[in-house]
């Protein structure tokens, strides 16, 4: 999810619990509660998705509102792992006019607040994103700045749930809990394939227990013999009938980013 970083796992986790995916062997058969094999889970799913490196896509942004109404907004966005840390990435609007040259910057770390900026070419600042408002919509769309962010294994803690098989597919279903009180959610159930641990699908609930959202993510291809990225992540609100569908293309790895692609002056370098 993830990804959000947007990178298509905009759902990928960190390393910082290795040791914790070893004292549960891995798999999920010797987990003795259900806290440990939703961790054992999670821990698989990040590890299969480590040493990419970095990557890169071109992203259609498709709003649409209560009455069906269709805004598209074309964008692009690269991503460069960190390590000991959490993904750097960037997001860049090309099209239309009115958010053209608007770039989002994000530094997610395994422990504390993220960091986010927003540079606003019509005012010619950065600004930036305090944590309080990390549950805040971006850029207008159904998903929050915390969505886009890599998700870290350290900021949550886990449930399994069940087993529960759709689109031919069978699937863990993960509870997540944030830890950080600022967390727009009070809950995400995550649903994992058994054989690839892709994400396919997140239910995500607002702090009264309410469903409020639910994340479609689809279109699968495999790169570099390893890594999943999806094409479509369709996010729909249950409580406003609106609904934002990102569609990716063009994935590439092995750009060769620096830092430099990620700093805080590169956003007005990257219209």
């Amino acid at each position: 999810m993830n990804t959000f970083n947007i990178k298509n796992k905009v759902l990928r986790f960190s390393l910082l619990a290795m040791s914790l995916f070893t004292a549960v062997n891995t798999t999920t058969a010797f987990a003795e509660t259900s806290q440990q094999k939703g961790l054992a889970i999670v821990i698989e799913a990040d590890k299969r998705d480590q040493g990419f490196g970095d990557s890169s896509a071109s992203m259609e942004m498709i709003l649409t509102n209560r009455h069906g109404e269709e805004s598209i907004r074309i964008m692009r966005n690269k991503t460069m792992e960190q390590e000991n840390d959490g993904d750097k990435s960037q997001i860049v609007f090309d099209n239309p006019r009115d958010v053209k040259g608007t770039a989002f910057l994000s530094y997610t770390h395994r422990e504390g607040a993220d960091d986010q900026w927003l540079y606003l070419p019509a005012l010619k600042r950065v600004k930036r994103i305090a944590s309080s408002n990390k549950s805040g919509p971006f850029m207008g769309s159904e998903f929050a700045f915390e969505d886009i962010a890599s998700q870290e294994v350290s900021k949550y803690s886990y449930n399994y749930l069940k087993n529960e098989s759709f689109d031919g597919r069978e699937h863990y279903v993960i509870e997540f809990d944030p830890k950080d009180l600022k967390s727009g959610y009070s809950r995400q159930e995550v649903f994992f394939d058994t054989e690839e641990y892709r994400v396919w699908k997140v239910n995500y609930f607002n702090r009264g227990g309410e469903l409020l959202k639910t994340l479609s993510i689809s279109d699968f291809n495999q790169y570099l013999g390893q890594y999943w990225r999806a094409d479509t992540w369709s996010m729909i609100n249950h409580k406003t009938s609106k609904k934002t569908v990102l569609n990716f293309k063009n994935w590439k790895f092995d750009n060769d980013f620096s830092d430099r692609d990620f700093s805080r002056n590169s956003l007005s370098r990257a219209r």
